[in-house]
């Protein structure tokens, strides 16, 4: 019997629509941007969703057809030329592939692109005009997804990765194949329902393994079993996407029972409405976060900079945190910024010598001034370092570009200067600059939940900061155009 053939394609991109900035082809080729067997040679292993894609296929004795795949780090949304090049590239490729029996897509969810605000859902929906109605097409997403109905409608299966920092991805992947391979030996004919209750989860509430989610995620669970449904998934939505599709949503998939699904998903949407109120935040100031850490005595604590979140698209040059360690005097700090002007003349200067710089606010001063100190050049590196773990995002391998250790000299406080924006994903982002982690009372990290992945090892506690910026924790006090009306926390008494 001929074996059936599987084509894999992926297209993820967090699209921050209040930077100014651009993602550009140029970030997608600093990131991943792959076709054929590449991919299988750099994601089979991977703790990514394309990873467990092909551990399923392979288990289900089918052939994998690895066609395209394109990853940014999270930034501004997509260029316009560069969204309808990836596309444009993305379909040729699948043109090429030749007859297939089935597709596993690894789409984001909060993708944006300047002529698609709905990216994801257009470039799905291409994907299904060429390959027809009745091949099954399976799609993972991020829970920070923005879920429109036009990706449900473009896809017979959608399944969100369960953890936030996300762990489970190559699960999902390898939960998505195994669907799939159900689907092609003719087991189930899934249908999935989905629910959009007029509500955003602010980001500081969305780590999965504490309250208030782990209980909707065990309710969640309880009704999945108990009505034996294929797949359901709680989508937490991505608050930096000013789109008509921003929010929390809820997806059940079911073997040929649409009411069913529609059933399921009612209910899963209505507890999130119920819980709404819970996931409103105490909010911690800079100044008042600095200033607990230090009297905290429990050290290292990590200060998270929700305002400068990389992983959500800000521009990791902020300066609000470091200015205010300064102010405080606190020594034996550590805080990245990326700054390639700051970091040149810095590697210029060398090793052990002196100078003045002005750090950070390179982009904008919506992260905090400009930062202007004398510094000592500790040390300088090549920014690339590898994670052995599975951490948020999938990623093993970094490269944060050119890199160079400085110390204030007045307050000694260590700032790691790159040439590359990098997320807090792994601790290797320090000890690959012989960085000692046992030497810093307080650490900056600039994330909200990704970061607890890496960190959890090392600190001893969390203080979530309400730093301003482009990903600052109370979006209430971001200006929005284009999302739903009414919406809670947004509008008064709803």
């Amino acid at each position: 019997m001929k074996s059936k053939r599987v084509g894999i394609i992926g297209l993820l991109q967090e699209s921050n629509t209040f930077i100014e900035g651009k993602t550009t082809l140029h970030h997608f080729k600093e990131d991943l941007l792959l076709t054929g067997n590449a991919i299988q040679e750099k994601m089979k292993d991977a703790p990514h969703e394309v990873g467990g894609f092909f551990e399923g296929i392979l288990e289900a004795e089918y052939e994998a057809v690895p066609i395209f795949l394109a990853r940014a780090i999270p930034y501004g949304v997509i260029e316009a030329t560069t969204f309808d090049y990836l596309v444009e590239q993305l379909l040729v490729e699948l043109q090429k592939a030749g007859p297939l029996d089935a597709i596993l897509a690894a789409p984001h969810g909060a993708t944006v692109a300047e002529n698609h605000p709905d990216a994801d859902g257009y470039w799905l929906g291409e994907v299904r005009k060429v390959v027809g109605t009745e091949l099954p097409i399976v799609a993972t997403v991020d829970p920070h997804a923005n879920l429109s109905q036009a990706m449900v409608e473009a896809t017979n299966v959608i399944i969100a990765y369960e953890t936030n920092p996300h762990l489970d991805q190559r699960a999902t992947g390898r939960r998505a194949a195994d669907l799939l391979a159900r689907i092609l030996r003719d087991e189930i004919r899934p249908v999935q329902a989905a629910a959009y209750p007029p509500m955003a989860i602010n980001i500081q509430s969305q780590e999965t393994s504490t309250e208030p989610l782990s209980g909707l995620y065990e309710s969640a669970k309880g009704l999945n079993e108990s009505n034996d449904t294929l797949s359901h998934s709680v989508i937490l939505g991505f608050p930096y996407a000013d789109v008509p599709e921003m929010g929390s949503a809820v997806l059940v998939v079911t073997d040929n029972e649409p009411q069913l699904a529609r059933e399921i998903a009612g209910k899963l949407g209505e507890t999130l409405w119920e819980n709404r109120h819970r996931f409103e935040p105490n909010f911690v100031t800079p100044r008042d976060a600095v200033e607990t850490a230090i009297v905290s005595g429990e050290f290292p604590v990590v200060l998270l900079d929700m305002g400068d979140n990389v992983g959500g698209g800000s521009p990791a040059d902020g300066t609000t945190l470091l200015t205010e360690l300064h102010r405080c005097g606190t020594s034996n700090s550590f805080v990245c910024i990326c700054d390639p002007e700051s970091t040149t003349t810095a590697i210029q200067a060398g090793p052990k010598a002196e100078l003045e710089l002005t750090i950070g606010a390179k982009n904008d001063t919506l992260h905090g001034p400009p930062f202007k100190a004398r510094f000592r050049v500790l040390s300088l590196h090549d920014g690339k370092f590898s994670e052995s773990e599975a951490r948020h995002g999938g990623f093993t391998q970094f490269d944060q570009g050119p890199t160079a250790v400085v110390e204030t000299l007045e307050t000694h406080i260590t700032v790691m200067l790159t040439t590359r924006r990098m997320p807090p994903f792994s601790l290797a982002q320090l000890t690959s600059c012989d960085l000692a982690l046992n030497t810093f009372s307080i650490i900056v990290a600039k994330g909200v939940i990704a970061p607890l992945a890496a960190y959890r090892s090392i600190a001893k506690t969390f203080i979530y900061v309400d730093t301003p910026g482009v990903t600052r924790a109370d979006m209430t006090k971001l200006s929005y155009s284009h999302r739903r009306k009414p919406m809670f926390p947004f509008e008064e008494g709803y």
